[in-house]
């Protein structure tokens, strides 16, 4: 009997289908109350502590509607080119989820706040340069996100195998943006890379606007990744299934990259995609299945009796639009241009998805060029290792920062300031604390120095006389002794200076 294998290699699955794509990225924004009610949304705040009637859904409570949440919808509408609804209305979606207090989801269905738009995301071609595709905008709704659980018991953190279950309602009622794109179809190979460039553009484009935190990590931004396969060529489209809250870059792309390869030997061997929710499992890097999926109809929409239908006034709406900050395109040129980067640069620093780090390094002090030293040398190459996104590491501008003003003041070189940023990365303290218990701090001591170069000079007479003779780029020979003697912690220039002194050159 032939063994399936669960999974094509990408290769393999890529020659045979053509990947198709819509991705709805959840948002929570950074309103200070829910989205209908008064409730503080602050995060990490004890459980059932941030709820009333109104979130819980309690008889007789009624919903108003947070006017800073609608304003926000506008301008995440305005900036993704969409058109903004004149007159739009909330629904009820009806389904039974424990983290659903009401039994339903004011959301919004046929009547979205913006509609019709599109933004552009740009990847590496593989060949030094860069591409840009057109991505196109269905719809971005206002909606109020659910409760949290949390399976206790079990060895995955899934309900199958859990004691029991806890429900924290603090989220339930908070603000979402859900940003829904049309069809995505774009050369099979750059599909998963494409999927990545969006959410990473969408996440820079929502802190520019000042509306979202944006915190992968907290829940405040994430992915669901709808994924189908049509044999190449073919323009019948497959059975989707969607992937739910993705919550980094990383994963987006590698759960894409696993769905196209799991459904293609399902495809291959014969079977049935089946239309349904799945989860994403990062330590294994695989989705499993969650539910059947439902269509609109499942949730029997109807209008919601006690809200009033939103319109948004016109010159309100452009109001708005005149306090929208620059596009990303026109940005990332100014930026290059402020930045001194070359062409290239700017491309390694977009394509490596830490623009917005380096303007925030910059913004406390930092050189541009020591800021993208830092983030797309040492915590790139740490993010890899570790198989994380880079702003996922624990280590922010600000540690950025700290550990270049060291730097500028002498107090650390290169070396080991890459010491210290692996203590952060591996949670080990501040900087400060670091450089006290690994014993980091550049030797300041003049005579400890001054002996050092003694010491290099009596055992290297070969390279002093070379040097004394005329060839005073054999001095390298000597201060690198002298940095090895001090095990890399004094101050190269001033060593230089020292031996140059003593030789007389």
């Amino acid at each position: 009997m032939t063994v399936v294998a669960d999974v094509l290699s990408i290769d393999d699955a890529l020659a045979r289908f053509d990947p198709v794509m819509g991705l709805e990225v959840h948002v929570e924004l950074n309103t200070r109350s829910k989205m209908f009610c008064g409730c503080p949304t602050e995060f990490g705040a004890p459980p059932n502590t941030q709820t009333c009637p109104v979130c819980l859904g309690l008889p007789g409570a009624l919903p108003v509607v947070n006017a800073r949440a609608v304003e926000s919808a506008i301008k995440i509408g305005l900036a993704l080119n969409c058109e903004i609804a004149e007159w739009c209305r909330f629904a009820r979606k009806n389904y039974f989820y424990p983290d659903m207090p009401k039994n339903f989801q004011t959301s919004q269905y046929d009547e979205p706040i913006a509609f019709n738009g599109w933004t552009e995301v740009s990847i590496p071609s593989g060949d030094g340069e860069t591409e840009t595709y057109r991505i196109e905008i269905e719809r971005a709704h206002m909606e109020e996100d659910t409760g949290k659980s949390t399976h206790v018991g079990g060895a995955t953190g899934r309900i199958h195998g859990a004691s029991h279950s806890l429900v924290d309602y603090n989220r339930a009622g908070i603000p979402l943006i859900e940003i829904v794109t049309k069809t995505i179809e774009v050369p099979p190979a750059k599909a998963a890379a494409v999927a990545r460039a969006y959410v990473s553009m969408l996440r820079d484009l929502l802190l520019a606007l000042d509306v979202s935190d944006v915190r992968m990590d907290q829940g405040s931004l994430r992915c669901d990744a709808n994924v189908s396969l049509k044999p190449s060529g073919s323009s019948s489209l497959g059975t989707r299934t969607e992937t739910k809250n993705v919550n980094s870059f990383r994963s987006v792309e590698r759960a894409i990259t696993y769905e196209i390869t799991r459904q293609a030997a399902v495809l291959v061997a014969g079977g049935k995609i089946l239309q349904e929710t799945r989860h994403w499992h990062e330590d294994t890097g695989v989705t499993t299945s969650g539910r059947e999926k439902s269509d609109a109809d499942d949730y029997r929409y109807f209008p919601e009796p006690d809200l009033v239908p939103v319109a948004p006034a016109r010159d309100w709406v452009e109001e708005i639009r005149a306090t929208l900050p620059e596009a990303p395109p026109a940005k990332r040129l100014r930026l290059q241009t402020e930045w001194g980067f070359t062409d290239l640069e700017m491309r390694d620093v977009v394509n490596g998805g830490v623009q917005t780090l380096i303007e925030q390094t910059v913004a406390l002090g930092v050189a541009a060029a020591a800021a993208k030293k830092w983030w797309l040398g040492e915590l790139a190459r740490a993010a890899n290792e570790a198989g994380k996104d880079v702003d996922a590491l624990g280590v922010g501008p600000a540690e950025i920062a700290e550990v270049q003003k060291l730097v500028d003041s002498g107090d650390l070189n290169d070396k080991l300031a890459r010491q210290v940023f692996d203590g952060l990365v591996k949670g080990e303290g501040t900087a400060a604390e670091i450089i006290a218990a690994r014993g980091l701090a550049l030797v300041s001591d003049d005579s400890a120095l001054s002996e050092a170069v003694d010491r290099a000079i009596a055992a290297n007479p070969d390279v002093v006389e070379k040097v004394q003779s005329g060839k005073p780029a054999a001095a390298g020979a000597l201060i690198g002794a002298v940095m090895k003697d001090m095990r890399g912690q004094a101050d190269a220039a001033k060593v230089r200076e020292l031996v140059n002194s003593k030789l007389g050159i």
